[in-house]
């Protein structure tokens, strides 16, 4: 059994900065692509960026210069840096990982605040 553990949420102001980490565990043999998405009240889940295991990233154009998706495949985690943060990207994000044996799972998410 694998599950994905995100940590690094939080609340900030306006134009600051958060990091957040994914890091999956149990029996895994390859991790595939790894990402992140997130959900907004009253609003629809939400890709923001993935990244392949070559290293290969897309992005959603609401965070294309601010964001940057990162992985470390020897330790199985995926990192998502934010900068110039804005209310809009208030939401809580969740870590989706592709497994080759399991398929895709989920993290339980964790909550960003940007306040203004």
């Amino acid at each position: 059994q694998v599950q994905l553990v995100e940590s690094g949420g939080g609340s900030v102001q306006a134009g600051g900065s958060l990091r957040l980490s994914c890091a999956a565990s149990g029996t895994i043999f390859s991790i595939k692509t790894m990402g992140w998405y997130r959900q907004a009240p009253g609003k629809q889940r939400e890709l923001v960026a993935t990244i392949t295991s070559g290293g290969s990233t897309n992005y959603a154009d609401s965070v294309k210069g601010r964001f940057t998706i990162s992985r470390d495949n020897a330790k199985n985690t995926v990192y998502l840096q934010m900068s110039s943060l804005k209310p809009e990207d208030t939401a809580v994000y969740f870590c989706n990982a592709e497994f080759t044996v399991v398929g895709a799972k989920w993290g339980q998410g964790t909550q960003v605040t940007v306040s203004s």
